[in-house]
């Protein structure tokens, strides 16, 4: 998989957990960005591009390619992967 794949999580968020283990299973290299642990600029300029590709800023938020997956939506992750 050429793609690049990016997670916003949270780390006490049960789904953004389910997700990143998903990604694991899948073998998939990703860089999960942990909103909760950053501090002061580094949380808020990742808050900031979280906004931008969901405005809700709710977790998790996938990145796969150019797609977005707000969620642990395993169908639309197996799609965007092009494992389903």
């Amino acid at each position: 998989m050429s793609q690049t794949v990016r997670i916003f999580a949270l780390s006490t968020c049960i789904h953004c957990k389910k997700a990143k283990e998903y990604l694991d299973e899948c073998k998939v290299n990703y860089p999960p960005v942990h909103v909760d642990w950053l501090t002061g600029e580094e949380r808020n300029n990742s808050l900031a591009e979280l906004k931008k590709y969901n405005p809700a800023a709710s977790f998790p938020t996938i990145l796969v390619g150019d797609r977005v997956i707000v969620g642990f939506k395993k169908d639309e992750l197996d799609r965007a992967l092009g494992i389903a």
